[in-house]
């Protein structure tokens, strides 16, 4: 299953941003850039003092506002073949969608992949994301499960 669409940075702008102004943190398979984004003034209620200001919330629970997004950039330089590639991107998405609910909300998050990686399997990509994302203090803990 897919990454939703609400947790995904699809525009070239959005990438463009995260590379030149986010944090940058990497190991040996995987670099990561994270870009702390404000909220939107226009989905806070301001107009009456009294009441909460809070933002929409989706079914989730969650803020729709404020959720992270992720996008992954990944090269031919990774591999020639987009078998690889759209594997490898596929255990990242899934990783992230698995531990969504301990990241925090309010990033935009890009996960380069570097060509060592081909020969990564799942886990070690979660230890590597996990390692990566506490760093940067996007989460605390994964669960691998």
């Amino acid at each position: 299953m897919a990454l939703p669409k609400q947790y995904r940075l699809r525009s070239r702008r959005d990438f463009a941003q995260v590379h030149r102004k986010g944090l940058r943190t990497a190991t040996q398979h995987l670099a990561v850039r994270a870009l702390k984004r404000p909220p939107p003034i226009d989905k806070i209620k301001i107009d009456k003092p009294d009441q909460d200001t809070k933002q929409d919330t989706g079914a989730d629970g969650g803020s729709f506002a404020l959720s992270s997004c992720f996008g992954v950039s990944i090269s031919r330089k990774v591999s020639k073949r987009a078998v690889v590639r759209n594997r490898i991107k596929r255990q990242l998405l899934a990783i992230i969608q698995h531990n969504l609910a301990h990241i925090e909300p309010g990033w935009q998050v890009v996960i380069v992949v570097r060509p060592p990686a081909v020969e990564c399997e799942f886990d070690d990509f979660l230890r590597e994301l996990e390692y990566l994302l506490k760093k940067v203090k996007i989460t605390e803990a994964f669960h691998g499960d």
